[in-house]
Parts: structure tokens; sequence; C-alpha cells
């Protein structure tokens, strides 16, 4: 038995993926023409797997906003915010996402992973309970696992498998942090917040939402599904990450609790990595301006999603159970998905593979994401070669 002897049921996964076309681990993007088009392949690809919710990443005021930080504050901070790598930009954009939340203040992490691993990490610890929702991402899970808490979870969306678990726990209830997402990554589905809100009040629990998806698309002001249950107030904690919508990199924490402050003395996560980039704070103060001043952005982002979701639904495709940017085409076994994804590079168009173990309930799904920018061809022609593959491969 060696260290690697782990892998081998990994390293065969792999290569009966690689029997049937492209690796899609090792996709290699060789130029990023647009917000919605790359080179692949020596191919012109429609990217419809890229989170990019508003399109903003070609946005010519974030790019001259980047440009200028780059040449006023250089490359990087070399170091953590703990040491040397505070910045006033990093300070200002602090400012700017506690008044566009309306909360007493931020958090900047270095990634939006990282702001789940040293929020959940840090709140919740030994002796103290966490309740996440059983579809939950990655970084949450780890985030939880991090931090010493008793980690129980709930059933997907289930606000009575939630009441239940949350009854067993009896007086330790109201030391119990619940997290859920505004969207779910992977279907495209949205916590139950009202309920879950009514349960977090009666048994005195805290409740962190992960706006990851949802910022930028959810809400009359674009703030999440919060803002769109008018919520806001009865959420304690609301994460996200500044590389969907907002078309960059990193994360953050907003909250109206004034003890968010005490998580950078104790978050190791925030202590321990460095900061970001000027550059990356600068193009994300900007982008985050766009969303405010610009409602059109999310308008037309809807209408896309709109249209892709009932013309793959027309094409006989089951999808996720509500509409919204992301759309995923549940497929019948692994082999058939990579096929199918196969023949989609081919035809020129990118959605991303979803495979299990890293997928809910075991399901195997072409997971596309809709961006504003996305033209109305653009959408037409990733639904005709949908149902191209649809037709040839179930003969």
């Amino acid at each position: 038995m060696t260290l690697f002897e782990k892998f081998k049921p990994i390293l065969a996964a792999r290569q009966t993926i690689l029997e049937q076309g492209i690796d899609p681990f090792k996709l290699v993007v060789q130029e990023v023409i647009s917000p919605t088009e790359a080179m692949i392949n020596d191919r012109r690809t429609i990217l419809a797997g890229t989170n990019n919710y508003l399109g903003l990443t070609f946005n010519p005021e974030c790019i001259e906003a980047a440009r200028e930080a780059l040449g006023s504050q250089g490359t990087g901070t070399t170091g953590s915010r703990m040491a040397n790598g505070s910045f006033a930009s990093h300070v200002a954009l602090e400012r700017d996402l506690a008044d566009f939340y309306r909360c007493h203040s931020a958090i900047v992490f270095s990634t939006g992973y990282q702001a789940n691993l040293g929020i959940l990490s840090t709140i919740a610890g030994s002796g103290d309970v966490i309740l996440l929702d059983s579809d939950s991402h990655a970084s949450i899970y780890d985030g939880c696992r991090l931090g010493g808490a008793e980690v129980i979870r709930f059933r997907h969306n289930d606000v009575s498998n939630l009441e239940k678990r949350l009854t067993r726990l009896g007086e330790r209830a109201s030391r119990t942090l619940i997290v859920v997402e505004g969207i779910y990554s992977m279907l495209g589905d949205r916590a139950p917040l009202s309920a879950i809100v009514e349960i977090k009040k009666r048994f005195g629990a805290c409740l962190v939402v992960d706006e990851a998806h949802s910022l930028g698309v959810l809400g009359p002001g674009g703030r999440g599904l919060a803002e769109e249950a008018k919520l806001e107030e009865d959420v304690d904690f609301i994460v996200g990450t500044f590389s969907k919508s907002l078309g960059s990199t990193g994360g953050f924490c907003v909250s109206r609790h004034q003890e968010l402050d005490l998580l950078r003395y104790v978050s190791r996560p925030y202590i321990f990595s460095a900061s970001l980039c000027p550059s990356v704070v600068a193009s994300t103060r900007c982008a985050l301006k766009v969303l405010q001043d610009t409602p059109a952005l999310r308008e037309r982002l809807w209408k896309n999603s709109h249209e892709l979701y009932a013309g793959l639904q027309k094409i006989g495709f089951t999808l996720g159970p509500e509409i919204s940017p992301v759309i995923a085409a549940t497929v019948p076994s692994k082999e058939y998905a990579v096929a199918f994804w196969n023949g989609l590079i081919e035809s020129g168009v990118y959605v991303n593979l979803m495979l299990p173990p890293a997928t809910p309930s075991g399901l195997s799904l072409l997971r596309c994401s809709v961006s504003a920018a996305h033209s109305s061809e653009q959408l037409a022609y990733i639904c005709e070669v949908f149902k191209g593959l649809y037709e040839k491969l179930k003969t």
C-alpha cells in the first residue's frame, strides 16, 4: 500500500473519459475574444459555462480602473492583510460592499472559496453546531470541517427536515449556524428563505446565506435572494464572490453584527493569505458600481435565461426546477454526458460537464450559465446544437 494507491479508482474513471474524446479537465482556452466567445481547439466557441452573469469581464470602465491601479500601485501586495497587504483600496472596497448591502461592515477575502473557509471555520467552533443544506458548495463543506463544530446536513431545501434537526438539538439550537445558498450552483434552484428565516427565529439560531450565484442576479438592487425575499435584516451573514457577476476574483462577507470585525483577528484564511491585487480591487469596485447603475443588464440576463431554458425544455431535456441563469440539463449517464459534451465542443459550444460524485443525487449534468452578454443568435445556436446531439445520441 502506497500513498498513491487511493488514486487508482480516479485514474480508471479518467481513462474511461479519455477513451471518449477530449479530457474536460485539460481543456485550454487559447484566446478569450469577448465575454461570450473564445478560441478552443482552434475553433471559435460560444462560452455558455463561465458564470459571467452580467458580462462584465470586458467592461471598458472596469478594464481602465484595473489599468490605472496597476500603474499606480503595482502588480501585487506581496503580503497578507495582517502583515503588509492592507491597502487603502481594500478598505474602500469593504466600505463599498457594506454600503451596498446596508450593513455595519464587510470583510474581503482573496477568493470566494476562502470567504466561506474564513467565515464558517471561525463563527462556529467546538461545542457549536452547523446545519447545512446537503447540496451546499464544496467551499461550504470545507469551511464547516475546518472549524471543529458538529456538522449536520439537512435534506436539500427541505424545511421540515431542517426543523426536525433543530428540534433534536434542544438547547444547542441557539448555538447553531444554518447555512444555505441564494441560488444553488448545480441546478439553479433557490433556498426557501422565508420559511428558513421563520424557523431560524423560532429556535434562536444564526443564518448564513451564500449569495455567490445570486449577487447581481436576484433582487431589485441586485443584492441577491435576501433582498428579493425582503429578509435582509433577518440574515446574520451574507457571503459572496467577485468571480461571477463582478467579473474578477475574490470573496467577501457582510453582516449587521459588529462582531464581524473581530473575525479579522482569528480567521486563519484571512490572516495568512496574501491580499487581493490592487488591479483586481479596482475592477471589482468599478463592477459593483456598474451593477448598481445598470439594471438593464439584469433585465437582459433574465430575458436570456428564459430564452435558453424554454429552448432546452422544448427539445425534451429535464432541467432544474426553476428558471435561473444556471440551467442544467440532466442526462442518463456519465458516458452519455461525456459524449454529449465532446459533441458540443466539436460544434463550438462550451458548457460545464458535471459528473458524480460532485453533483447532487449522483446526477450527470450538462450545466449552462447564461450571461447578459449572450445574443439571441448565440442562444439559438446553442439550442440548435443541443437539439442535433440529442437526436443523434438517442438513436
